[in-house]
């Protein structure tokens, strides 16, 4: 499935939707069904990072883009479309009920334990395994940093990924979390510093005196059903890297700060499943189409 431009940086993506907007509140429904295929894959793969669970994932997708349709007469103009769709996602990924992952209560106290519980093994035998061998270790990595971000709050790791790994300036962050552009930077700070604490004390992806290695860690994860060789969440053949869909901004940050950034940022851009077919049917429904005109 093809993915749109970046929403938070393409002034061009801007005026496409606003054209979209304009058509699908005259009950032009193809106007509609491309302007949640221009947004589907951003917003599932927020919900991803937030939720590390693909189904987590899905559901809170599938309910944005219910809130998207059922509020779009609400869209006045007044504030970007890019604004107004992402507050809405900002919204619903902050108060969301709790996911499977998340239900765990992980902080990064107990992630360090496990992860220094969790012996060292030699990679599985590949006559063993139904997926290539790399390929299960690029699932540890994904799914082991990934969960990392799980030891924020809720709104320091939804900054991070904003921020940190999606290039998202400080002056649209702000906007979508509705916090001065000062505060946004202070959050994000605190988030990198956090996360760059952990990772610099336990993950050896940068930190080269670290012992922790994904490769020695994937047997253990597979052990403790953390990994599933026949259904890997993460690694699946990518497409691109978040860092390739995702563009730098002007005052990136340098150093460490920027090493540990680029570990999320090879993370895979996932393909997001299609939630036009999924709704598709509630967008035929007359009830539907009422809500699109201004009351």
């Amino acid at each position: 499935m093809a993915r749109n431009s970046n929403p938070f940086i393409d002034a061009a993506g801007e005026e496409r939707d606003q054209e979209l907007v304009n058509l699908a509140k005259e009950g032009n429904r193809t106007a509609l069904e491309k302007l949640i295929e221009s947004h589907q894959a951003w917003i599932y793969n927020l919900a991803l990072r937030m939720t590390h669970h693909p189904e987590d994932a899905k559901d809170a997708t599938h309910e944005v883009l219910i809130k998207l349709l059922t509020r779009l007469s609400t869209f006045d103009g007044r504030s970007s479309l890019r604004t107004w769709l992402y507050r809405i996602v900002v919204n619903h990924l902050l108060n969301m009920k709790r996911g499977r992952a998340e239900s765990r209560g992980i902080t990064f106290e107990n992630y360090g334990h496990a992860l220094d519980s969790m012996p060292d093994a030699e990679l599985p035998d590949t006559q063993a395994i139904p997926a290539d061998v790399q390929l299960i270790v690029a699932e540890a990595r994904i799914g082991c940093t990934t969960g990392m971000l799980l030891c924020l709050d809720r709104e320091q790791r939804l900054i991070f990924i904003l921020g940190g790994i999606f290039g998202v300036s400080d002056v649209v962050g702000a906007q979508l979390l509705e916090l001065s552009r000062d505060n946004f930077r202070q959050k994000l700070s605190r988030a990198r510093r956090d996360l760059q604490n952990f990772m610099q004390d336990k993950c050896g992806l940068v930190n080269n005196t670290n012992p922790c290695r994904c490769a020695k860690k994937t047997r253990g994860f597979i052990a403790a059903g953390h990994i599933d060789p026949t259904n890997l969440r993460f690694a699946r053949e990518r497409v691109a890297r978040v860092g390739d869909v995702a563009a730098r901004v002007s005052d990136e940050i340098t150093g460490l700060d920027a090493a540990y950034a680029e570990v999320y940022r090879d993370h895979p851009f996932q393909n997001s499943p299609d939630f036009v077919a999924a709704l598709r049917e509630l967008m035929s429904r007359p009830e539907f189409r009422s809500t699109l005109e201004p009351g």
